[in-house]
């Protein structure tokens, strides 16, 4: 099928496109894109006054499947990604069984080609069972289709452990993806220790839990010569100590997600679990230093960190409540209503957070709309002001943050591959 996108503002950061261009799509790749493009077509959208992007790339998203279907699963979970214009998304191994082993590996990059509405990159586990105690199978894991190795959900507490897991990484060319967090320092908080925390009688997260964690793995990193990729980052000393081992030239890059850059501790006010998110929600000065990191490119990446969980698990006592909230759906629109609004970041820079810089980070072949390049395309109305209403919200679970709330930016038709799948 031949599709001909006509009038759209395209914006493609990596190859310097912001124009109203037409682009056409045979064989599952972008074949031109150009002013007023002639050629047949078997499909023609007509996107005056919208905005055509690269599909965005999501580097942090739990699909839940195998082991926690009821959650979420790849076929439900990647129909979100796409209503949101994501086309590609890496799935975190914290499943049941753990992704630690080739076979779990074959059966996500399977149930992925046969039911996926998007492109579906796994990662590995670093330690067997997540237990953080022995090195996973890295090396038949990457035969068989991972592209980066996370404990994602635990950190890895043991150092050495730590230290032989970049350095088996390094030689296999793989990502590791630390879950920066001190268990000890922990010690059971369940919301940022702060004002908020004391007010409402939680035990406190403190943010030196990430900071001092992130410190070790940039530590790790420098002596190893691995790469490095922080998750998640929500605090003002995480931001900088990436910012300082950039500077010292340490191959380390970072991400944060939408909920860290918009939202404070004052969000589980009300003991409002779905604000219930680990690393969790901190202060404003936290979500200063973290918008700052993403102008001054100290943050490269913006990854939704899609957390579904079951409304029974949230539905309980706060300290109870599982963390995570879900993201896929409102990644840009939150991104254009807290960043681009506000003038923190240009509409090219957010779209270039959320597709060329994490497909650089990953090293994927996606995120550009160059000629030749798969067509993975995002077509939105960058002005569409919405509510979040978790009935209609695509996925299983509905634990989103920002329910009740009006956020600008409404994704109207996605391509991935050459097809219209939303």
């Amino acid at each position: 099928m031949t599709l001909l996108i006509k009038s759209a503002r395209v914006i493609d950061p990596a190859n310097n496109i912001d124009g109203i261009l037409d682009i056409l799509i045979g064989g599952g790749v972008i074949q031109n894109i150009a002013p007023e493009i002639t050629a047949p077509a078997d499909k023609i959208i007509d996107a005056a006054g919208l905005i055509a992007s690269p599909g965005f790339v999501d580097m942090h998203v739990h699909l839940r499947e195998p082991g926690f279907e009821y959650k979420e699963d790849i076929k439900s979970g990647t129909y979100a990604a796409v209503c949101g214009g994501v086309t590609s998304v890496v799935c975190m191994p914290n499943t049941d069984p753990v992704v630690d082993n080739a076979a779990v590996v074959e059966y996500i990059v399977s149930k992925s080609k046969e039911a996926g509405y998007c492109n579906v990159f796994p990662a590995g586990a670093i330690t067997k069972g997540q237990r953080g105690e022995e090195l996973s199978e890295m090396e038949s894991m990457k035969s068989s289709g991972i592209i980066a190795v996370s404990d994602d959900g635990r950190p890895v507490s043991n150092s050495n452990v730590m230290r032989r897991a970049m350095e088996r990484a390094k030689n296999l060319g793989l990502l590791v993806i630390s879950h920066s967090e001190d268990l000890d320092l922990v010690n059971g908080g369940v919301m940022n220790e702060g004002v908020t925390s004391a007010k409402l009688g939680l035990r406190g997260n403190p943010s030196i839990a990430e900071s001092i964690a992130v410190t070790r793995d940039i530590s790790i990193a420098e002596y190893t010569g691995a790469r490095l990729h922080i998750a998640h980052v929500s605090t003002a000393e995480s931001v900088e100590a990436v910012r300082a081992a950039k500077k010292r030239g340490t191959n380390v890059t970072c991400e944060t997600a939408p909920h860290y850059f918009s939202l404070t501790e004052a969000a589980a006010e009300g003991y409002n679990a779905n604000a219930k998110i680990n690393p969790p929600l901190r202060a404003e000065r936290d979500v200063a230093a973290v918008i700052e990191g993403l102008r001054d490119g100290t943050v490269d990446a913006i990854a939704t960190d899609h957390a579904p969980h079951h409304i029974d698990e949230k539905n309980i006592a706060f300290g109870l409540a599982a963390n995570g909230a879900v993201g896929l759906e409102t990644c840009l629109a939150a991104g254009i209503t807290y960043l681009v609004k506000p003038g923190h970041l240009t509409l090219n820079e957010l779209i270039s957070k959320m597709s060329a810089a994490p497909a650089a980070v990953l090293g994927l072949n996606r995120g550009t709309l160059a000629v030749g390049a798969a067509a993975d395309i995002a077509v939105f109305d960058a002005n569409e002001a919405w509510t979040v209403v978790a009935e209609k919200l695509h996925g299983k679970s509905k634990n989103s943050p920002y329910l009740g709330l009006e956020l600008q930016g409404k994704v109207k038709h996605t391509v991935v591959n050459g097809s219209i799948v939303v």
